[in-house]
Parts: C-alpha cells; sequence; structure tokens
C-alpha cells in the first residue's frame, strides 16, 4: 500500500468532484468534466497519463459513427466484455448530471477502436430502451450480471428531480429519492423491466455495489427521506432463464454505514472500499477489504493507509477507481494561502501494477464517484465554483486553451446535434461556418412547434441571412418546416397610402402657369 501526492500539469479545473475514470487496457480515461467540452476537446475525454507523479491530460476524439457524449458528473459506470476482440473493453455509461444541473435518462457504450502514438480513438453509441424506461437519475449503479450464458444489466437508486408539478422555483433544484425498484436492462435488445423487491424498502444513493456472476452486492449508502446511511447489505440474484427473468432478494447482516465511497479491485476475489461518509460532517477514514468466495461475502477492516495530515484535516475529498488496485483522490486547496491550488491530488495504491487486467474487473461494479449531498452543506461540492486554469495543453497539436470562464448556458444549444437527415457537420471538426464564434458552428432557431436548433451550413444560409435573423426577432423556420410555416402566415399588413389634401394641392398650384384645359379642371375640382 502507498499514497503518493500527483502534480496535475495542465487543465487542473477540469477536475472536479462528479467525475469518472474508465481504464482500458491499462490506459486510464477522464470523463465528466464540469462544464461543456470546448474546442481543445470537443469530446470531453481525456487520456489520464501520469508519469513520475505528474498527471497530463491529453484529448481523446470520437470516430465519425458516435454520438455526442455530453459531460455528465455522477453517472452510473460499468466495465462490461465487448461483442468482439476489438471491443474486448467497453463501459456502459448511464444517467448524470449535465453542466446545466440536467438529468439524464440515456444509456450510451464506450469501446476503443483505434491508438496511435499521439490519440485514442473511441466509439460511442446510444442505447435506446423500451419497457418501464429509468427516469433521469443520478448516484446510482448499473452492473452487468451473466446467468445461462445470457447477460443483463442490473440499474438501482439513485436520486432525481421532484415531479415537475411540485417543484417551485425556490427549491427547483430539489432531488429526491428515487423509487426502490431494480431494472433489469437487456443491451442487445433495449429492453427494461422494473422489479419491486420487498426487502428493499428506501431508496439509496452513492452506495457501493459488486457483481460477480449472477449476483450483485448493494452496499451502503445515502436516503435522502431519512437522512440516513443505513449499514445495509444486499444479495440481489439475477436467473436468466428461457422465459421471464427471476429476481431474488436477501439481507445479509456484516454491512457498513458508509456514503460516496471508492471501490477497486486488488485481486481476483477482493476489493477495497475506500473513502465516503459515515455521517454528515465526518468523513470515513477506514479501509474495508470485501472477499467474494463462492456465494458468500466477507467484510472486514484492513490496515489503515498512512493518511497525509492534509488529507485528515478536510471535510470533503472525492475520487474514483483507476483500476489496477489504485484510487484517484482529490481534496480542496488551502484557500488561507495568497496562491493555492484548486484542488489537491493523492493515488491511493493497494496492488501491484502488473495485475492481470483480464481476470479482475469484468465482475467490478460501477463505483459511487462522490455524492453531492443536497442534504449536507460540505458534501455539495458540485457547485462551488473556482478560479480558472489557463494553461493550454501540450505536445505536438496545438489545441486553444479551456477557460472555465467561458463556460455558457448551453441547454438548448446542442450544436452537435443532427439537425436534419442530411446534417453533415462533423461533431470532431470544430471549424465554424458563418460564426463570430470560434467553438461552434453557427445555428439558428427553427420557430416550428416547441422550436429546434438546426445548422446554417446544412440549411445553405447565406451570411448576411444568418446575420439579418440573428440580430432581429424575425422567427425562422428550417427547410422542413418553411413550407407549413408559410401556409400558417398572413400577409404583412402594408403602410397606407398618403394622401395629399385638396387644399394642399390647391395652395401648391397657385401662382403655376398651367393650359387653359387644365385650369379649367382644376376650377371645376375646387369649386
Amino acid at each position: 500500500m502507498s499514497l503518493q501526492m500527483l502534480t496535475v500539469s495542465n487543465n487542473i479545473t477540469l477536475i472536479q468532484p462528479g467525475f469518472s475514470l474508465m481504464n482500458f487496457d491499462g490506459q486510464v480515461f477522464f470523463f465528466g468534466q464540469k462544464g461543456w467540452p470546448k474546442r481543445s476537446c470537443p469530446t470531453g475525454v481525456f487520456h489520464f497519463d501520469i508519469k513520475q507523479n505528474h498527471v497530463k491530460l491529453k484529448p481523446a476524439v470520437f470516430s465519425k459513427d458516435s454520438c455526442y457524449l455530453p459531460p455528465l458528473r455522477y453517472p452510473a459506470i460499468c466495465r462490461v466484455k465487448g461483442s468482439s476482440e476489438s471491443e474486448k473493453t467497453q463501459y456502459i455509461i448511464h444517467g448524470g448530471k449535465t453542466p446545466n444541473n440536467e438529468l439524464s435518462d440515456k444509456i450510451y457504450v464506450m469501446s476503443v477502436v483505434g491508438r496511435n502514438n499521439k490519440k485514442v480513438t473511441f466509439r460511442c453509441t446510444e442505447k435506446e430502451l423500451v419497457g418501464d424506461v429509468p427516469e433521469a437519475r443520478y448516484g446510482h449503479s448499473i452492473d452487468v450480471v451473466y446467468s445461462r450464458g445470457k447477460s443483463m444489466g442490473v440499474l438501482f437508486g439513485g436520486r432525481s428531480y421532484m415531479p415537475s408539478a411540485q417543484r417551485i422555483t425556490e427549491k427547483w433544484n430539489s432531488v429526491a429519492d428515487c423509487l426502490p425498484h431494480i431494472f433489469l436492462v437487456d443491451f442487445e435488445f433495449g429492453c427494461s423491466t422494473t422489479y419491486i423487491l420487498p426487502e428493499i424498502q428506501d431508496g439509496l444513493s452513492f452506495h457501493v455495489s459488486i457483481a460477480r456472476n449472477d449476483t450483485v452486492y448493494i452496499l451502503g449508502g445515502h436516503s435522502i427521506a431519512n437522512n440516513i446511511r443505513p449499514a445495509n447489505l444486499y444479495k440481489i440474484r439475477v436467473d436468466l432463464p428461457l422465459g421471464t427473468p427471476a429476481v431474488n432478494c436477501t439481507v445479509l447482516p456484516g454491512g457498513i454505514s458508509v456514503s460516496s465511497a471508492i471501490l477497486t479491485q486488488i485481486n481476483n476475489d477482493e476489493f477495497v472500499i475506500v473513502g465516503g461518509y459515515q455521517l454528515e460532517n465526518q468523513k470515513r477514514m477506514v479501509c474495508n477489504i470485501v472477499s467474494l468466495e463462492e456465494n458468500k461475502i466477507e467484510i472486514r477492516e484492513m490496515e489503515t493507509p498512512d493518511w497525509a495530515p492534509d488529507i485528515k484535516h478536510s471535510k470533503l475529498w472525492f475520487g474514483s477507481n483507476m483500476g489496477n488496485g489504485t484510487v484517484f483522490l482529490g481534496i480542496p486547496g488551502d484557500n488561507k494561502q495568497a496562491v493555492s491550488e484548486v484542488y489537491y491530488f493523492h493515488m491511493l495504491k493497494f496492488a501491484e501494477d502488473d495485475v492481470n487486467e483480464d481476470q479482475k474487473t469484468f465482475t467490478n461494479s460501477q463505483t459511487s464517484t462522490d455524492d453531492p449531498g443536497d442534504s449536507t452543506p460540505f458534501e455539495d461540492s458540485e457547485e462551488f465554483c473556482f478560479s480558472t486554469e489557463a494553461t493550454s495543453f501540450d505536445g505536438d497539436d496545438e489545441f486553444d486553451t479551456y477557460n472555465e470562464d467561458d463556460e455558457e448556458d448551453e441547454s438548448e444549444t446542442g450544436y452537435w446535434i443532427t439537425c436534419c437527415h442530411t446534417c453533415d457537420v462533423d461533431i470532431n471538426t470544430w471549424v465554424p461556418f458563418y460564426s463570430t464564434e470560434l467553438n461552434k458552428p453557427a445555428m439558428i432557431y427553427c420557430s416550428h412547434g416547441d422550436g429546434h436548433w438546426v445548422h446554417a451550413q446544412c440549411m445553405g444560409l447565406a451570411e448576411r441571412t444568418l446575420i439579418h435573423l440573428s440580430e432581429g426577432s424575425n422567427k425562422y423556420y428550417c427547410n422542413e418546416h418553411v413550407e407549413i410555416a408559410r401556409s400558417l402566415q398572413t400577409p404583412k399588413r402594408g403602410l397606407p397610402i398618403k394622401k395629399t389634401p385638396l387644399k394642399a394641392l390647391h395652395k401648391k398650384s397657385s401662382g403655376k402657369i398651367f393650359t387653359p384645359a387644365k385650369k379649367s379642371f382644376l376650377r371645376r375640382l375646387f369649386d
């Protein structure tokens, strides 16, 4: 066991509570920055390159057949076996918070499709679900179980916003526990089914989950409704026969009270639980070894790491599993100093570096990243604001610097979207098209129905037309809806014709020389 302090050499402000780390064959990748991706890395996924205790974030790219993956904090993540040799390692990502504090209900699958000396290329695909689709949430877990030659995803817990009818302005972002339901998700066919187990009475978030074969163990967690961290330990077994799946739950003794803990695997049968909170105002400094043998689970305390003084005295800590029995930890910097880092980072190792990766993490669950703890001030860390980091990416590629102050509310501007069936905007090519903004293609808002954003490039708008529509309050309708919109419009009301009064006309005509015929006409007109 060793604890080492790390130095982040570039873009340290990207690493804030709620991020996730993914280990692809020994290479660690960072995902879930706070804020929307910038031109420096439009995918928001970075290679977590650690050399001699220095961390450098190197941008990763997506293949052209990928969908856009927004930066999600506090999602549920698990590692699974890929369907082919080229994609032998995949990660499932569900839920999480966007930088606008909107919650996601989508499922994404991440896999590596290309590597070279400078970059790693990912493929990201979105899985459509039917049936009992889980509501948007964060702080939950997703695991994969295997039974009778088949596999199934198991989703549980988390938090979600209160129903729209109950949300008021003063408490618009108030969250509540999700219902204590178990969701079985078939990733191949996109089917989702809900199971209600009487043994699980409370909704839990930021718990620890471990999957082994056909069983998922759920440990700890936090309940907003009761404001407790129960020492529960649930064993959920999933049987996948040819017909309807069977799900049963057993309550086991020996659980521990903890939320927001990090789980890492040190060998085939042993995991370590690190960090987390045991009370509203107290971190949990004890680590536990979780042993899985056959169908039994044992949890026991282990030797406490030699925590550094700044870790002991900090009220907040967060982090994620790096794989290979290693945990990445962060604590706030000392703001009493004139110049201080936003966060200090440490790497805690429990296992040797030569652990067989293929034997390890396919049974590992999504680790609870970090509890935002809406009910506890010290855990509500994802809403903290910090100074920016203006250090650019190093390397041969000339990436623009990342500036957090440039972030804006982009809940509506989905410039990575496919705006029409002929849309050909490449999400990996940030070349502006008629745009004064250097970080996204120009867009215009179609006013049809509820409205939607479309690329000016795909609509064939001239630059002058784009500027005219952007400056004024005119409604614009895209190519798909322009004919519908025209049929709904009425002609503009023209200005009334200005008529000159007859007396003014007579006055203007006095003193002028007219022909006898015109004089006779004017005399009859004014008499």
